[in-house]
């Protein structure tokens, strides 16, 4: 492996060190997305929640450089395989990894619209239909819980009742109201 690295040109040497560096920096961060590491790129994600509209087109962030790198690398060695000038082969790799990263940011711009928020719209659990989970006292004396099916997803929340007897585990009610501190307030549920 020595012999063979020694033999090269110092022109392909360059090439060669810059392909296989960012080749294992892209596969690690390709692993880490696939198994659910994070790597953050720049501030606090949690401070711009809020004001959150979704990615901007971000050409210019690690992932792409190193996305950048590496076609940049591959496509200069195969030039060089090729014969040809080391001009035409430093063009032809600059605009593969150009192309590469425009690829990239625009993938991740349009991932990034297809986000949703998952911010629970109470509002959304009034008139479903749900299965008590906690007892709610009657007349609302106290607070229990129910399941309920909102928003594609089961969601266990805070419960009063006006019925004037308690709702046990079990028992099927339907969210009649919801109060201000987002409270449902629930009624037994009769077919």
């Amino acid at each position: 492996m020595n012999n063979w690295f020694a033999a090269l040109e110092p022109f392909e040497k360059v090439y060669w060190i810059i392909a296989l560096t960012a080749s294992v920096i892209f596969i690690i961060l390709t692993l880490l997305t696939f198994i659910g590491g994070e790597f953050e790129e720049t501030g606090d994600v949690d401070a711009d929640i809020e004001a959150d509209t979704g990615i901007g087109f971000q050409f210019l962030s690690f992932k792409n450089l190193i996305g950048f790198f590496t076609i940049f690398g591959w496509t200069g060695i195969s030039c060089i395989g090729n014969g040809l000038s080391n001009g035409l082969t430093i063009l032809i790799s600059t605009i593969c990894g150009l192309i590469m990263m425009t690829i990239m940011a625009s993938l991740f711009y349009y991932l990034g619209k297809l986000n949703s928020s998952g911010s629970l719209k109470i509002k959304n659990a009034l008139n479903q239909i749900g299965e008590v989970y906690l007892t709610i006292g009657a007349n609302r004396s106290r607070i229990g819980k129910v399941h309920i099916n909102i928003q594609g997803g089961m969601r266990e929340l805070d419960a009063l009742t006006d019925d004037a007897s308690e709702l046990h585990q079990g028992d099927i009610i339907i969210v009649t109201e919801i109060t201000g501190t987002g409270i449902l307030i629930v009624n037994k549920h009769t077919n």
